[in-house]
């Protein structure tokens, strides 16, 4: 026989192994035992995952740069727009919109036309499957404190969730910020708003008119059509 384990490649040993046991009754309660790995293969030498262990595993999945997400990384500087990042896979982003000019889509039994329309200041929160919207009365001094107030528009919850309805949301999972934030304001403008919800009202008065007295006007959105939610700025980034 020829020994030909001079011309493989980079070898590699075992040294560790891991067990993950899990409560019967919970799957949140788990314990992780470690084993060290003898000469022969063998697992010896068992006992609980120590925190060293814990960081020598988490870098060693960290440098495998497949594994290394870019979900909500920044391109450069975080822009001056954003109030938070949980930086997490499945996280999400907290930012904000000035006033703006958008186009506007709605369908045909609503009665209001199809067009650019001025915008209030908006909040946004979005996680990769999920977004939830509201309004501002403006956003030159925003804190934790900032009160919310119901984004004017159909299509979205009181809680400020919005129904994304047959819109096909496809955010990459490693989506760096600003084309997260894109992606979602263009999902959210470039759907045709439709319908409220129960006897949830989001503005003072009668929202049909409310638009059509806007889109394809030259007028600002007026702030006193607006209505408080209760909540504060803290009180979505939780």
């Amino acid at each position: 026989m020829t020994d030909i384990r001079n011309s493989f490649g980079t070898l590699y040993y075992p040294t560790k192994a891991f067990v993950v046991f899990r409560h019967k009754a919970s799957n949140d309660q788990i314990y992780v035992e470690s084993y060290d790995v003898d000469g022969n293969g063998y697992p010896i030498n068992a006992h609980p995952l120590s925190i060293s262990e814990s960081n020598a595993l988490a870098r060693a999945l960290d440098s495998s740069s497949e594994l290394k997400p870019n979900f909500l990384k920044p391109e450069g500087l975080i822009p001056r727009n954003v109030l938070y990042i949980n930086p997490e896979y499945n996280g999400y982003a907290v930012w904000y919109t000035p006033r703006q000019t958008v186009n506007v889509l709605f369908l045909e039994k609503l009665g209001i036309p199809n067009g650019k329309a001025n915008m209030p200041p908006l909040l946004w929160k979005a996680s990769k499957n999920t977004l939830s919207i509201y309004a501002l009365p403006d956003v030159t001094s925003l804190s934790e404190a900032t009160l919310l107030y119901h984004a004017p528009f159909f299509n979205v919850y009181e809680n400020g969730k919005v129904c994304m309805g047959t819109v096909s949301v496809n955010i990459p999972k490693d989506c760096q910020l600003e084309t997260f934030m894109q992606l979602w304001q263009e999902y959210f403008f470039n759907s045709y708003f439709s319908h409220l919800f129960s006897r949830h009202e989001p503005v003072k008065g009668n929202i049909v008119q409310l638009w059509q007295s806007l889109v394809n006007k030259d007028k600002q959105f007026p702030n006193e059509a607006l209505i408080e939610n209760g909540w504060t700025i803290k009180n979505i980034i939780l």
